[in-house]
């Protein structure tokens, strides 16, 4: 993980600047999130019924590839601003579900530094326009603009 001053990261906005590895959406990650959320879903939990779809198979809850997004971030090879004592999700701009993720496949995160200004002294605004790709496909699962705050 490389670390710089938030000043030094502020100069890369509307750059890539990280990507995270491959990361597999399992069923069961798929099953633990509709656990979780009460979303069960034929699509995403049940195989044989899931078969029969245009997806044929099942498929993860789009909220669940929108909750990777913390677990690519911290995978990523993206700068991290020195000093952080503390990191808050702040909110999201935009967030567009452009196509399913199977069970089974891998996603990854690229990430293009949008805006990042200090609000007051110490605290830091981030915008981030994370793509979740999906590996071997055409079209990412994902796009979304994600907004987070650090204090230094």
């Amino acid at each position: 993980m490389r670390t710089m001053p938030a000043s030094e990261i502020k100069a890369l906005v509307g750059q890539v600047v990280g990507t995270s590895p491959w990361i597999e959406v399992t069923q069961e990650r798929i099953n633990q999130f509709a656990e979780a959320t009460g979303d069960f879903q034929f699509i995403h939990v049940d195989p044989e019924k899931a078969k029969l779809t245009p997806f044929g198979g099942t498929i993860a809850h789009g909220f669940l590839t929108l909750s990777l997004v913390p677990l690519l971030t911290m995978e990523s090879d993206c700068p991290r601003a020195a000093d952080v004592k503390m990191g808050v999700n702040y909110g999201g701009n935009k967030t567009r579900f452009l196509a399913p993720v199977r069970s089974g496949k891998r996603v990854r995160g690229l990430f293009k530094l949008l805006e990042l200004d200090e609000k007051r002294p110490g605290q830091w605004q981030q915008t981030m326009e994370i793509t979740v790709e999906i590996e071997d496909e055409p079209k990412p699962a994902l796009v979304c603009e994600w907004i987070t705050q650090f204090f230094i």
